[in-house]
């Protein structure tokens, strides 16, 4: 087998996937009603949920390591990286949305 045939395949099989997500959105929609797009509010909470759950798992990872209860050190570092990269990244979402807002508060109408 080719690279080439690989590539296509593979191609191929993301548009048929597009495809059917796209015929399934369609479908869900009532007639003359647009489908329903999530908002950024509900996105952030949604976000801030999932960063909420990984900070969980990684307390519960820490404190069962800790009691002896789990000694997969393996599995307690990909959770401590987990935790660590998703507040990073929520920390720098929040720091780009404080400036944009400074900005907006800084421009003259």
């Amino acid at each position: 087998m080719s690279i080439q045939s690989v590539g296509i395949k593979a191609y191929s099989n993301a548009l048929q996937n597009f495809a059917k997500a796209e015929s399934k959105i369609k479908n869900s929609a009532l007639p003359g009603e647009a489908p329903k797009v999530n908002d950024f509010t509900d996105v952030l909470r949604d976000s801030l949920q999932k960063v909420n759950g990984l900070q969980v798992e990684r307390g519960n990872m820490i404190t069962s390591f800790a009691s002896g209860e789990n000694q997969n050190v393996h599995e307690l570092m990909i959770s401590l990286q987990k935790a660590g990269l998703a507040m990073n990244m929520t920390a720098a979402v929040r720091n780009k949305v404080i400036e944009a807002y400074k900005e907006l508060t800084r421009m003259q109408f």
